[in-house]
């Protein structure tokens, strides 16, 4: 097949004047360059696009594709993510991983714990705090834990973000509303084991791909996996491959996850994060339709290699799942 790449590299914000945290979801070229050898190696000829503006550019010039591999963040709004895939429908194009409708409802962590629970599926009791004077007191049980509704790699989270009393809990959301101009969202917070579980497939054909414990190291910040523990991960966060059919808390995250990826129709590929309440009963925090692909530093393929699946391999399953929409056709 002929496939175009959608990506947002780093280098290009930062060389236009973005910073650091701002542009901390986008890829690296390094990224670009595994993905794009994987490809070729699996017989496919590859074209580069780049993010979204690039690709209405090439749209309007004519060009086609039969498959688009999109990995795009987008810059603004809560919709970001949903933007390549919305444009590829417009045009008829089949693309990887989620639908627009799943990208924003799932980038909205309020909305996406919105369709977990109508599914019956466990999810620490929360609130949505939209400006200042709206925080009031919480009807949750402290400690809680507040993070920017919409946004990943830890961005917001700090261990500040661990709240104890009603004085705490104003004054974070008022700094967070301030320096991310979204809602914030309050739960209870969950004190046991962390995973993160990789699944592959779509609907009836996901399956559960491999799961890591996160055990945050000494010198990490204490009891969040925050913005700077993911940036310093190397040093900071040992990541642990967990089997179900060793530990049943393990078994029971990765169930919970393998229904939540279905309950949100993700597809072809993405990670479930889960964190165990005191009792040690696995709930669900958030939902990565478009997980990360650098082959050594982000989780999905680091979990791929740790049960024994390659990059490329992995790459194969994801080309795989969207295929069939194509044929199906």
């Amino acid at each position: 097949m002929r496939l175009g790449l959608t990506y947002d590299l780093r280098s290009e914000y930062l060389a236009a004047g973005y910073g650091e945290e701002e542009t901390a979801e986008f890829d690296r070229a390094d990224t670009i360059d595994a993905l794009e050898s994987s490809l070729r190696e699996l017989g496919h000829e590859t074209d580069r696009i780049g993010n979204v503006r690039q690709l209405v550019g090439r749209l309007a010039a004519g060009d086609r594709w039969d498959l688009v591999f999109n990995i795009c963040e987008g810059l603004r709004g809560s919709g970001r993510e949903a933007q390549v895939p919305a444009l590829l429908d417009a045009y008829e194009i089949p693309y990887t991983f989620a639908d627009p409708l799943v990208m924003s409802v799932c980038l909205h962590k309020g909305l996406t714990k919105t369709v977990i629970r109508e599914h019956g599926l466990a999810t620490p009791r929360s609130m949505l705090v939209e400006d200042a004077a709206s925080v009031g007191s919480a009807p949750l049980k402290f400690p809680l834990f507040i993070k920017p509704v919409a946004e990943g790699t830890g961005k917001g989270i700090t261990p500040d973000s661990k709240i104890e009393t009603p004085d705490e809990l104003a004054a974070g959301c008022r700094e967070l509303l301030a320096k991310f101009r979204q809602p914030v969202l309050v739960e209870e917070f969950l004190p046991g084991r962390e995973f993160t579980t990789g699944l592959i497939g779509t609907g009836d054909a996901a399956t559960v791909l491999g799961t890591f414990e996160i055990i945050l190291l000494a010198a990490a910040e204490p009891e969040v996996y925050s913005y700077v523990n993911k940036e310093r991960c190397e040093e900071l966060v040992e990541y642990r491959l967990v089997r179900g059919d060793s530990d049943p808390e393990v078994a029971a995250a990765e169930a919970l996850a393998l229904a939540a990826w279905r309950a949100l129709n993700g597809r072809d590929a993405g990670r479930i994060d889960i964190r165990s309440d005191a009792a040690g009963q696995p709930q669900f925090i958030e939902a990565n339709p478009l997980a990360g692909l650098h082959p050594q530093h982000s989780d999905l393929p680091m979990i791929a290699t740790a049960v024994g699946l390659t990059y490329t391999d992995l790459i194969r399953r994801i080309v795989d799942s969207a295929a069939r929409r194509v044929t199906s056709k």
